[in-house]
Order: C-alpha cells, then structure tokens, then sequence
C-alpha cells in the first residue's frame, strides 16, 4: 500500500507541477503571481520531478518551437517526425539538453520571460544531485516494498518527468477526436483527463494556447485548472487577465473526426 500511495502521489504531484509551473506559467505565462510564490513553486517543480527535473527556461524554449512549428519538421517533438516514442523522446532530450544547458542558442523569439533560479536549476540538473534522489527513491522502497516486483515500479520514478511528456506529446498528437481545425493534427484524447491533469487536450490547448484552462466543452474536465481555480481564490494566482476560451458548433472542425 505504501509503495502504491507513493507511486500516484509521486505521478500527480510531478504532472501537475509541470503543467502548472513550467508549462502554464513558464511557457505561456497565462497567469501571474508574486515573485515569493514563483520561488516556491519553483522548489515545490524541484521537490516533486526529483531527478527528471526540467528547468523552466529549457522547459519553454522546447515548448514555444512546438507551438510555432507544431507537426512540421521544425518541431521539437512531433509523433509525424518519428517513427515510435522512443526515438521522439531521445531527440527531444538531445533538443532540451542544448537549451537548457546552454549549448546552443535558440530564436530570441522564444528565449525570456521564464522563472530565474540559477542555483536551483544547476542542482537540479547536476548528477550528484540525481544520483541523491535516486538513493532517496531506493531506500524508500527497500523500507517498505513487500514484494519484488514492486521493484519494477522504481525506474520510473528516475524518469518521471520524460514519461509524462511522452505520453502527452505522442498520444495528443495521435489519438483522439478534434473540437477545432488547425494546421498541426493535436488531438484530444481524453475528455475527463487525471492521468496528465490536462495536458492531453492538446487541439483545444493549440487553439487557446494562452488559455489557463484547457478544456472548452461541457463534457470535458480540466483537473489542473479547478486547482489552480481554487489558488486564484485564494489570491496565490491571478487569473483575470487569462484568454477566455469558447466552443461554438460553428468553430467545430467541419466532419469532427
């Protein structure tokens, strides 16, 4: 049981920090908060993704090429470019390793505007302190795993942060249904989403990209923007100048897949 509670709370923790602080907030800037609380959803990103952790500015340099070229040769990660997820997501590594160590430099387009921690995200990005992660994540589970193929679970602790945008980004561009046309082939492949809290409606997200929320049907449910919801109540966010979005039959795409 505990090896089970730590596993989902280690997957819905990770996810909704990505999607809320590097991908919501880093990337597109759809809301704003303090300079304090930036500080500390940028520990809690660290804390939560341990030794997948992804830097926000190598973060949202990938991102922005994948919204301005999504599914052309351009793009960073498209499944059109590759042949299975695999080899997308080593070429996507290679990609984000460039920017984010700073190898190379991208468009100034899409450099600026990210959170800044230097000293956090050179510790995030260092092997002594991933290998640290990793014995902390070994030791839990010699604690408390009671069988041996509980085991199996550990690797992907190491690679969190990796599987979650594999998923996203291969399935939301392959499997699904389309609320709206568009030049890319972004899909929405779950309408009640809390296996990526969000992140797999991809075409309602390429369609209000500056939109908080990602769902735009009745039917669909953005698990991550109810909490953030509840965070802008509490006046820990602000959401009001966030991009609205709106389904109307007549924006649907014409034969709706």
């Amino acid at each position: 049981m505990a090896i089970a509670l730590f596993f989902v709370a280690h997957w819905q923790l990770s996810v909704f920090f990505q999607t809320f602080f590097l991908h919501r907030y880093g990337a597109h800037r759809q809301f704003t908060m303090s300079k304090r609380m930036e500080r500390f959803f940028h520990l809690c990103t660290y804390m939560t993704q341990g030794p997948s952790f992804l830097s926000p500015r190598g973060y949202a340099i990938l991102h922005r090429m994948h919204h301005a070229y999504s599914d052309t040769p351009k793009d960073p990660h498209s499944p059109t470019n590759f042949s299975n997820v695999f080899s997308m997501m080593w070429t996507t590594k290679h990609t984000y390793d460039d920017y984010a160590y700073d190898r190379v430099k991208p468009e100034a387009r899409f450099d600026g505007g990210t959170p800044e921690w230097p000293a956090l995200d050179k510790l995030g990005q260092s092997w002594p302190g991933r290998i640290a992660w990793g014995l902390l994540y070994g030791s839990f589970y010699i604690a408390f795993a009671t069988h041996w193929w509980m085991f199996l679970l550990l690797p992907a602790h190491f690679v969190m942060g990796p599987i979650h945008g594999a998923i996203v980004n291969w399935c939301g561009h392959k499997y699904g249904y389309r609320n709206f046309a568009s030049d890319d082939v972004s899909r929405n492949t779950l309408v009640l989403d809390f296996l990526t809290l969000g992140e797999l409606f991809q075409n309602n997200h390429h369609k209000f990209a500056m939109s908080p929320n990602f769902a735009v049907r009745s039917f669909e449910i953005d698990p991550a923007y109810q909490v953030m919801r509840v965070l802008a109540a509490m006046k820990i966010i602000d959401m009001s100048g966030a991009q609205k979005t709106r389904y109307e039959p007549a924006a649907e795409l014409e034969a709706a897949e």
